[in-house]
């Protein structure tokens, strides 16, 4: 296993979209998933796309099963590997909350995201993925699968007011935290 660098937001290969998954449970698919799981880890990410480390294909891995630093007060969220993604909105229902990314450090801002959604995919071994989440677990995984499209949290702000740096709107965390 191996940490990777994470891109940052400026960087154009996190604009693609990238490519699905055709080949699973694979050295190669392993090795990603590896990577991506200890470079997450390694900097209390809630989740981690397979673009932000450059790796153009359409997988996402997301939770841990414990309490993330970066995020001390939102509910836990089930370690998954999600390949291959499809979201669906459960209703029009959006909620604002804080989010942050790993490619744009330092900064968050409030973005709307679905209430709950259905989502759909395949896993390492390419077995079907078929849930429903709402709140923080369907805010995590339609955050990460806009990093599949090539979508930043940022693209999707509506009020600039509400946009700062993490020091400044949450000094309770730790700029280690959110780094």
């Amino acid at each position: 296993m191996t940490i990777r660098t994470i891109l940052k937001m400026g960087d154009p290969r996190l604009l693609r979209v990238a490519q699905p998954v055709t080949a699973f449970d694979t050295p190669a698919l392993h090795q990603l998933v590896n990577d991506m799981r200890e470079t997450m880890q390694a900097v209390n990410g809630a989740g981690l796309a397979a673009p932000q480390i450059g790796e153009d294909w359409q997988v996402v891995i997301f939770g841990s099963g414990e309490r993330n630093p970066r995020y001390p007060d939102r509910p836990i969220v089930p370690p998954t590997v999600l390949i291959n993604p499809v979201i669906t909105p459960l209703g029009a229902d959006e909620e604002e909350d804080w989010e942050g990314c790993l490619s744009v450090p330092g900064l968050r801002g409030k973005v709307p995201r679905f209430a709950r959604i259905h989502y759909r995919g395949v896993d390492l071994l390419g077995a079907p993925i078929d849930r429903v989440a709402e709140g923080f677990h369907a805010r995590v995984v339609q955050h990460e699968c806009d990093h599949l499209i090539g979508k930043l949290y940022p693209m999707r702000v509506r009020d600039f007011t509400q946009f700062g740096y993490t020091e400044v709107l949450f000094p309770e965390i730790g700029a280690v935290e959110d780094d």
